[in-house]
């Protein structure tokens, strides 16, 4: 009984020590309404934030499509003016050719008119009076050539053909030339706008980043962490490109192998490397470097090669972006395919050649050069 009554002395001790342990209540209905406004407020911030955000997007992306869009004309009215100086070279080759058939087709002329006056040594007025030195010749009237013989009436035959031979090739000439001198001026003006251009963009750019990086900010706070460290992941893969280079061997693998090793080299407007580039001169090398030719100018690489679906793209494709019509400067922006759906590409003034996805909503196709 005294051990007994020990126990329960002891139980009641330890009782008494330590008080009854109530079950958690949970969050009172004053807490749980204070966290649906906190929510609320959070996504009322958030959405005020990011339509700013989207305004000041949207304000950069014009700026810089507009500046593409001068960049890529200045490029194309440099191919032309490349294509016009060709072609006023070929010309004047070949009207120096002419020339040179006339002046041979003069000397048998002149021995044909001294052998008919009886192998008197005529003087050069005489000649040119009977020759004729810019293809108006006294010979070639019906009467005179009714005079000689077939044989001789074939040698003025002949210098009748080649001056007039020279005569039209030396106006195509002419309006080769011509075509130079306004491809010239195209590109003068060309590279007067885009300079203003991007002057403008540089101008600009620095207060609309400041004013999206400040709005990023203010959106960056009102998400979750959960919804950060996704955003995160998704950046990071954009970081890793030594995931997208090939080990095949075909030419648009090598495009795109080349065009990953130019990562992190500036953006220079008009630039094809090596040390800096714009969006159709590092596709443009690129492509050099698997051994196929493509213009500086996202006008004639989009009608490099055939057109290719974008559920078919294969690295080294290129994209275009911009919308379609007759006019191929509304194309302002190219980039390479490098898979995974993520393409290489040099962006903007101000930025670096980089991996991006390609799901941008100006994507209007691709084409595989060849």
């Amino acid at each position: 009984m005294h051990s007994v009554g020990a126990a329960f002395l002891a139980a009641a001790l330890v009782l008494a020590a330590c008080p009854p342990v109530h079950a958690d209540p949970g969050p009172s209905p004053r807490d749980v309404a204070k966290a649906r406004e906190a929510v609320k407020e959070r996504a009322k911030r958030l959405g005020a934030a990011g339509a700013k955000l989207a305004v000041a997007q949207s304000q950069l992306e014009e700026l810089d499509s507009r500046v593409e869009r001068l960049v890529e004309a200045y490029n194309g009215e440099q191919v032309q003016l490349e294509h016009s100086q060709q072609a006023a070279t070929a010309a004047n080759t070949r009207l120096a050719t002419a020339d040179a058939e006339v002046e041979k087709a003069r000397q048998a002329v002149a021995v044909l008119a001294a052998e008919s006056y009886g192998g008197l040594d005529l003087p050069e007025p005489a000649l040119t009076l009977l020759v004729g030195a810019d293809g108006d010749s006294a010979l070639q009237s019906a009467s005179l050539l009714e005079h000689f013989g077939h044989e001789r009436a074939q040698i003025l035959e002949h210098m009748r053909d080649v001056q007039e031979v020279a005569a039209i090739l030396r106006a195509q000439a002419a309006d080769a030339y011509a075509d130079h001198q306004a491809a010239t001026e195209r590109v003068r003006l060309a590279k007067l706008a885009a300079e203003a251009a991007v002057a403008e963009q540089k101008r600009e750019t620095k207060d609309l980043r400041a004013r999206r990086d400040e709005l990023q900010q203010e959106v960056e706070a009102a998400r979750t962490r959960a919804e950060r460290l996704a955003r995160q992941r998704a950046i990071m893969r954009t970081r890793y490109s030594s995931a997208l280079v090939g080990t095949g061997s075909t030419h648009g693998d090598l495009a795109a192998n080349w065009a990953l090793t130019q990562l992190g080299k500036p953006y220079v407007w008009a630039a094809d490397g090596p040390s800096s580039y714009d969006c159709s001169g590092l596709t443009m090398r690129a492509w050099e470097q698997a051994g196929v030719t493509i213009d500086h100018w996202t006008g004639t690489q989009w009608t490099s090669g055939p057109h290719v679906p974008l559920d078919q793209l294969r690295r080294g494709d290129l994209l275009f972006f911009g919308y379609i019509s007759d006019d191929p400067g509304t194309i302002h922006h190219v980039g390479m395919y490098v898979g995974n759906g993520m393409m290489v590409h040099a962006p903007q003034t101000g930025d670096v050649v980089r991996v991006a996805p390609i799901d941008r909503w100006d994507l209007v196709g691709a084409t595989r050069p060849q």
